[in-house]
Parts: structure tokens; C-alpha cells; sequence
């Protein structure tokens, strides 16, 4: 018999729609009642998942690695997603966009020193981890930008740069597709000047709190949603192609990324 299911997740806002979905879809497959936690902040949502009290959530690969190998969590990889955009060559995996404002002076990463960076909270991939270690492939350990800022999620960033607060940020390439989807008015006023990546793509993962059966019941109606036409529906809303299974070692990239970035300083 399995239980009620608690469903969230620490993406960005713009995918919260796309998540309630699949939280429906894996309650009627699964013949569950599942919930989905999405009225409280994604540091409480972060906090419940951590604790048991949510069993599956949608993460960012640099908490996974963190929570895995230090903090040492009951948590496991249950899927990941791939997305639909062509230039994810059908793989687990996303950039970092670096934009600026349409009229910005700005043409490239290496244009960028001296200038005022936001980044979304040093717990992202895509948005500090990354930025850092593409720094210390340059050998810029420090003192690169002029200020550095924390804009506290990824489209605050944006509309940072928007409103000229700041000149560059760096945004999941994810986050990114599914704003100009919904605000297409953007296209015209922002511009992507390099791309970081790739890195291994967010990952769903399960709570070893919940029984084994079940855990391998969640996984197996992820991976299998996109050959179901009401999951197929649900996937391509967000953006998603399918949804596949991934190992701890998939996320060894990021591993291996956090070690050089750490040699960083703003």
C-alpha cells in the first residue's frame, strides 16, 4: 500500500505550474492523494524535503552533491529531466545564459570585467557555481567584476538587468526559455552574450524515508511519462521532453566544478 505523497519544488517560480502537473499525473498513476507544496518559500520547501516531510522534490545539482556527500541526507536520484530546445542534443543537461540589457555596451564574457554582476544565491549551479568556475578556468581568482551582488533568485536577476540595476547575470538557460515563452516582449530587450556549460541538469530526487517499492514505483512513472499522452501533454508545457534515469555519478561534473570554483573570491 503506498501513502500520500508530498511533491515540491526549488526551481525557479516559472516552473511551479509544470510541477503541479506532474504532482496530479504521479497521484493518478501511482492511485494516491499527492500534494503539492508550493505555498511557502523555497527555503521552508528546501527545509521540508530535507527533513522527510516532503518525499520527492525537483533540485538544483550543486544542493544534491551537498546534501548527498556532506550532509549526509536520506535522499537518492529518482530522474532527471531532458529538455525539448534542440540545443540540449537530447541529454540531461542545461547552460547558463549570460545576458545583459538589449542596449548594453557589453559583447562578450571577457567585456564583462569592471562591471556590476548579480548573482541569483551561492546554493545554484547555474548561477554562482558555475559563473566561479569559469572564472578559475581563466585564471581571474579575483577582483574580476567591478561589484557583485546577490539577487537573491534567478528573475530577480533578470529583472535587475531590466531595469539597468545591474549590467550581466547568468540564468538556467531553462529559466530562460520558459520567461521568453511566457513574456515573448523580453526577446527584445535583453541580450544572451556567451553561455556557460554544459552542466548536469537538475535532478529529481526521492526521500529514503519512504519505502523502497514505492520509490521505485515514483521513478518508473517518471521515466515512463512522455510515452503516456497525458504525461507527454504535462512535459512539453514545462518544456520537457522526458524524463530519465540518472546515476550519483552523473553529477561528478558539478563535484569536480565546485572544487575549482572554490578557489574564487568575488
Amino acid at each position: 500500500m503506498f501513502h500520500p505523497l508530498k511533491v515540491t519544488s526549488i526551481q525557479s517560480p516559472n516552473a511551479d505550474a509544470a510541477c503541479r502537473q506532474i504532482t496530479r499525473y504521479l497521484g493518478e498513476q501511482l492511485g494516491v492523494a499527492a500534494e503539492f507544496v508550493g505555498d511557502v518559500t523555497w527555503q521552508e520547501r528546501e527545509r521540508r524535503l530535507d527533513a522527510g516531510e516532503i518525499h520527492l522534490g525537483w533540485i538544483c545539482g550543486l544542493p544534491y552533491v551537498h546534501k548527498v556527500d556532506t550532509a549526509r541526507l536520506p535522499l537518492e536520484l529518482a530522474a532527471a529531466p531532458v529538455m525539448r530546445h534542440p540545443r540540449y542534443r537530447q541529454q540531461p543537461v542545461y547552460f547558463s545564459d549570460v545576458i545583459v540589457h538589449r542596449d548594453s555596451r557589453f559583447r562578450s564574457f571577457a567585456d564583462l570585467r569592471g562591471a556590476t554582476w548579480a548573482y541569483n544565491e551561492p546554493h545554484s549551479q547555474s548561477g554562482y557555481n558555475l559563473t566561479r568556475y569559469h572564472l578559475a578556468t581563466l585564471a581571474e581568482y579575483s577582483g574580476f567584476f567591478g561589484r557583485v551582488i546577490e539577487a537573491g533568485a534567478h528573475l530577480t536577476a533578470l529583472e535587475m538587468v531590466l531595469d539597468r540595476r545591474i549590467d550581466a547575470t547568468a540564468i538556467d538557460s531553462t529559466v530562460l526559455e520558459l520567461e521568453l515563452a511566457a513574456r515573448p516582449q523580453l526577446g527584445g530587450q535583453l541580450r544572451v552574450i556567451d553561455t556557460l556549460g554544459p552542466s548536469p541538469i537538475p535532478p529529481w530526487v526521492v526521500s529514503k524515508n519512504i519505502a523502497p517499492p514505492f520509490r521505485e514505483a515514483i521513478r518508473q512513472a517518471l521515466w515512463q511519462m512522455h510515452a503516456t499522452p497525458a504525461g507527454q501533454a504535462i512535459l512539453s508545457e514545462g518544456q520537457i521532453l522526458k524524463l530519465v534515469r540518472v546515476e550519483d555519478r552523473d553529477y561528478d561534473p558539478i563535484r569536480k566544478m565546485a572544487q575549482l570554483a572554490s578557489q574564487v573570491s568575488w
